[in-house]
């Protein structure tokens, strides 16, 4: 009787094999590939600018406005072509959010080197309140005074100023011994437009750095 004897298997596989095992391999490295390309070059942009609005340039014109600032002066965005424009809207007479972003505001201004100082415009939400002599106040308060110009706009009836509130989108609403408001800060380019808008509390080191990107354009 002849005997059966089962050969051991080769400890080295077959040489097609080696190469399905690669040609596999291969593949799967170039899906990966082509899988991280694919989500890198579909996430989005980060925007050039920091508020949490940002446009393209030209695309939103700033309404436009002239009203008296505190001396008297009459300031109007058109006036200010040519230098960016950084305008809020503030109480003089505050004394929860106004102050802290007065402050804000002058360390941005400080930072700045003077050629690339924005205009500073100031539109006033307590018409009757903000006077004179209370802006001058607030300004030394908060420290918000320096060799640079603040207009601080005003008008003679709450009607003129409440023109500007409603073009940009600020609200309004006076309480008992205080005037809750939004407290937004617009930035304003050379061209007149709208570039970004930052919501309070906003940072002074993103501030500086879309003003000085704009300064380069």
């Amino acid at each position: 009787m002849s005997e059966l004897r089962a050969e051991a298997p080769s400890r080295r596989p077959p040489y097609a094999l080696l190469l399905l095992a690669v040609a596999v391999l291969g593949g799967a490295g170039g899906l990966a590939a082509r899988v991280v390309h694919d989500r890198a070059s579909s996430a989005p942009a980060l925007p050039d600018l920091h508020g949490q609005g940002v446009w393209a340039a030209g695309q939103r014109p700033a309404p436009q406005f002239a009203l008296r600032d505190q001396h008297g002066a009459l300031v109007s965005l058109a006036a200010l072509r040519g230098r960016p424009v950084l305008l809020t809207f503030l109480d003089s007479k505050c004394t929860s959010e106004c102050p802290l972003a007065g402050r804000e505001l002058g360390s941005i201004m400080r930072r700045l080197p003077v050629a690339q100082r924005p205009e500073l415009v100031v539109v006033s939400v307590d018409p009757t309140g903000d006077t004179p002599r209370s802006v001058a106040h607030a300004l030394a308060k908060w420290k918000l005074t320096g060799p640079w110009v603040v207009h601080w706009l005003n008008a003679p009836t709450r009607a003129e100023v409440a023109r500007v509130w409603k073009a940009y989108r600020v609200e309004v609403e006076p309480k008992s011994n205080d005037i809750v408001h939004s407290l937004a800060l617009y930035l304003i380019d050379q061209h007149g437009d709208e570039r970004t808008a930052y919501l309070f509390p906003f940072l002074p080191s993103f501030v500086q750095a879309d003003l000085q990107r704009l300064a380069r354009t």
